[in-house]
């Protein structure tokens, strides 16, 4: 049974107000990183981020002399803000470019420790079965957070149905599109919006995370797929800057690399999640 304190959506803004007001007191959990003898709590995405984890937790963590709590949330933001606060001692859910996006807007001093796999942003469909069906005018969501509506921009410019602005880089806009033949239209939605819009819309990028959770595998049922290669958005482990050399940080990050995760990630997600060490 999976030792995991879920935080609801509905919890999360009563939840950042309380780690903003509490912070001082947040090592009494055992969770900040100045207590290197309590537990390290690392804050994650559901999947597959959580679940990686807990196979770790399960599998690898006694062995290794790692006691290793995992708090699930369901949105790209408290998961930063606590650790920023010290309620969790680290994360695992984000990429480079979201990072460094979110520690500009939001002034935290969150920094990676470790990359750790590949969850490829796709274009799907409940509508049609190829990107080229999409009819003048159709509407495609897109995320609304900078980078990963960017990214999805890109997605799309890649594969040909539109083109962007040469050096949007990642805080590109609908605003960035040059050139649309198809007329198409874009709904912007919060990330884990997206593959719940798939009944009301053309089409929808969907972050891998997400797609997984709503049981759609990319590896199979995207229109349109990034490339694993050369690609910025590996996701990895991260903690507010001067906890790298926590000794269960670095002991976890070594866990999150061994074969034994990489041959997890390879049987559990067939695909849809690839290793990246």
């Amino acid at each position: 049974m999976r030792n995991t304190a879920k935080i609801t959506t509905a919890a999360l803004a009563v939840g950042a107000l309380t780690f903003g007001l509490t912070a001082c007191g947040s090592s009494d959990s055992g969770s900040g990183s100045a207590d290197a003898d309590g537990p390290l709590v690392v804050a994650a995405s559901p999947t597959p981020h959580a679940e990686i984890l807990t196979f770790v937790k399960d599998n690898l963590a006694k062995d290794a002399g790692l006691d290793l709590e995992v708090k699930e949330f369901t949105d790209y933001v408290t998961p930063n803000t606590a650790t920023e606060d010290g309620s969790v001692g680290a994360n695992y859910f984000q990429n480079q470019p979201y990072l460094d996006d979110f520690n500009k807007k939001n002034g935290t001093h969150i920094v990676p420790v470790v990359t750790v796999h590949l969850e490829p942003l796709g274009l799907y469909s409940h509508k049609i079965k190829s990107a080229d069906d999409l009819k003048s005018g159709a509407t495609i969501a897109v995320p609304n957070d900078t980078v990963n509506e960017a990214r999805a921009l890109k997605l799309l410019a890649d594969n040909g149905l539109i083109t962007l602005k040469d050096g949007v880089g990642n805080e590109a806009t609908p605003a960035d599109i040059t050139e649309n033949p198809k007329n198409l239209e874009f709904k912007e939605l919060e990330a884990a919006q997206t593959p719940r819009s798939l009944d009301d819309v053309d089409a929808a990028v969907v972050n891998g995370n997400y797609a997984i959770e709503a049981d759609l595998k990319p590896a199979d049922d995207a229109l349109v797929l990034e490339s694993a290669d050369d690609n910025p958005y590996g996701n990895f482990l991260a903690v507010k800057e001067g906890n790298e050399d926590d000794p269960r940080v670095k002991k976890l990050a070594e866990l999150l690399t061994s074969a034994e995760v990489k041959k997890f990630i390879e049987d559990e997600y067939d695909g849809s999640v690839i290793a990246s060490f």
